[in-house]
């Protein structure tokens, strides 16, 4: 849907049917789309006074087949046998917001169905996931002590680049009187990635001391090494400089302004609760309404890395809080410029880790289509995670409780990548002449090849079209001609032109370009021939893909090849149309 209508100079009608939990809404006349396309990315905020509220996908101009997929492919987890012949995860809710809209809610499966690490539960006693079930959110916990410690900054009460033993003066033990604060958010600060806290030492300040104590394994700025020492330092420093024990600081400053009524640590009633883990050691049975990280299990609960429980309806609160720049509802947690530290990258010295404050950044293995320079998460070690896309003011939570009832189980990336990737290309890619595209590069391991004639006259002949690429930089758009009637293919280099300067390809692009559609060029060579784009991607993790357009191939005044007039020339093998508006 283009720009004109997204600001609503178009109105239409949508009957939309309730299916498999996407967000159901019988709708007359709906209002007019507001929703920004793909390839526009948004820079700065959302208005502080943006609300979340349900919509229909179509109702913020978003195409609801994806979703659908999405949320098929995430109840599909729970029964589908994987390698290993055990489901992914017992169940899982999700929500999916753009544009101030949550536009799908998703629960499926089971918060309790096992009752030891091998032997499933009576059937009648299984508990079926609710929108409103909490979860433990492990990892995704060290979100609300960075959000604590940035606000601390905003005060005047920490300088992100001073020393932490400037404020815990017994950190500097054994090398590390220089790891600053800003190390500690980017898990830069040469920390050795875990200890075990709960099985060496005897009791909390034995092992609050074993975290001051611990010498760095790296030179402090020299590595990055995740580290849940980092997280457990700052909840300390934190604690230490206001006072006030650190689920209090959270509950204070984040839950309680933002009316998270559902996130805390060490929950009320454990009944509402996923069950996580059967554990034996230590001697816990089946984990359920306790943190199941048993560092954070051994400090009560209360931990800097890991222990806050929430649900997916207030995680989405907290991302609309920071696409509005820091407030919500008109209760302001953190100022612009601190949410703008967020999503900037500290930790360039270090390609494929970008940090910000406390806040992973694209990060494509869990992130998928929504993965940009712009956009911020983090995941839990019990199957959560949550994706904060600024460029298209987007976010995607998943909770699941992938360790009922064992960690050894394995990984629900498969699914994280699934729920992002839903919303993604749920976002149209406007064409950029006329009404309709080419589109490729929606699926792993294939490849997909659009291939048209092109007689070439002895003087040769320029190539154009417009391309739109969005791509893991292992998923590769080349391309090709043939001299031989498809027989061989080689490498056509073209000029590339984005809002820069052009440069000269080798006949491949990939990666992410700003999400912006680029102009190409290429020089053709005398001769009757072929001209494809070849799509190929890998076994692992997706873009939002590639598009092209506007193909036209001119020898001087003659033209050779209109894509736009003459779409019936090309033999599409795996690229789809894409149609404006739809």
């Amino acid at each position: 849907m283009s720009r004109a209508t997204a600001r609503g100079t178009r109105r239409r009608a949508w009957a939309v049917v309730a299916t498999s939990g996407v967000l159901a809404a019988s709708v007359a006349t709906a209002a007019p789309a507001t929703a920004n396309d793909f390839d526009r990315p948004e820079k700065g905020f959302m208005p502080a006074s943006t609300v979340l509220r349900d919509r229909a996908p179509q109702q913020v101009g978003l195409d609801p087949a994806p979703i659908a997929e999405a949320e098929r492919l995430i109840a599909s987890h729970e029964e589908a046998p994987a390698p290993d012949g055990h489901p992914m995860y017992a169940g899982a809710v999700g929500v999916l917001g753009h544009d101030g809209a949550v536009v799908a809610r998703h629960a499926s499966g089971w918060a309790s169905r096992w009752k030891d690490a091998t032997t499933e539960l009576p059937r009648d006693q299984w508990e079926p996931m609710r929108r409103d079930t909490v979860f433990d959110l492990a990892s995704v916990s060290k979100l609300f002590t960075s959000l604590v410690t940035v606000q601390l900054i905003e005060q005047g009460k920490v300088s992100l680049d001073a020393p932490v033993a400037t404020y815990l003066p017994e950190f500097a033990a054994n090398g590390k009187e220089s790891v600053t604060v800003r190390q500690l958010l980017t898990h830069t600060s040469g920390f050795t990635s875990w200890l075990p806290l709960w099985s060496k030492y005897p009791d909390e300040a034995s092992r609050i001391k074993a975290v001051m104590d611990q010498p760095p394994t790296n030179a402090p700025g020299s590595t990055y090494l995740y580290s849940d020492l980092n997280l457990i330092t700052l909840g300390v420093m934190a604690e230490r400089l206001t006072g006030e024990p650190l689920d209090r600081l959270v509950h204070e400053r984040i839950t309680a302004p933002l009316g998270m009524r559902d996130t805390g640590y060490n929950p009320t009633d454990p009944s509402r609760t996923a069950a996580t883990e059967y554990q034996t050691a230590p001697p816990r049975g089946m984990v359920r309404g306790e943190v199941h990280d048993e560092n954070a299990w051994s400090l009560g609960g209360v931990a800097g890395h890991a222990g806050v429980f929430s649900t997916a309806d207030d995680l989405a609160v907290l991302a609309q809080t920071l696409l509005n720049g820091g407030t919500y509802r008109g209760h302001r947690i953190l100022d612009r410029k601190s949410v703008e530290l967020l999503v900037t990258d500290f930790n360039g010295a270090f390609p494929g880790d970008a940090h910000g404050l406390g806040f992973e950044l694209d990060q494509r293995w869990y992130m998928d289509g929504l993965s940009g320079p712009r956009t911020a998460g983090h995941t839990g070690y019990t199957g959560t995670s949550i994706v904060i896309d600024f460029d298209s003011r987007s976010f995607a939570i998943l909770l699941t409780n992938r360790v009922h009832p064992s960690r050894s189980w394995g990984s629900n990336n498969p699914a994280r990548q699934e729920w992002a990737r839903g919303l993604a290309q749920a976002m149209p890619v406007e064409p950029r002449h006329g009404r309709t595209a080419w589109s490729a590069g929606g699926t792993n391991a294939t490849t997909a090849t659009l291939t048209a004639p092109v007689e070439v006259p002895a003087g040769g002949a320029r190539l154009g079209f417009d391309l739109f690429v969005d791509t893991e930089e292992t998923d590769v758009l080349t391309l090709e001609t043939s001299a031989d009637g498809g027989t061989t293919w080689a490498p056509l280099p073209f000029t590339l032109r984005e809002r820069g300067p052009a440069r000269t390809t080798d006949g491949t692009v990939s990666g992410y370009h700003e999400r912006r559609w680029m102009q190409a060029r290429a020089e053709l060579a005398p001769g009757a021939g072929l001209v494809r784009w070849r799509m190929t991607t890998d076994a692992v993790y997706l873009g939002r893909g590639v598009l092209v357009d506007g193909v036209r191939a001119t020898a001087g005044h003659r033209v050779l090849l209109d894509g736009e007039r003459r779409p019936s020339a090309f033999d599409p093998r795996g690229w789809s149309v894409v149609h404006r508006g739809s």
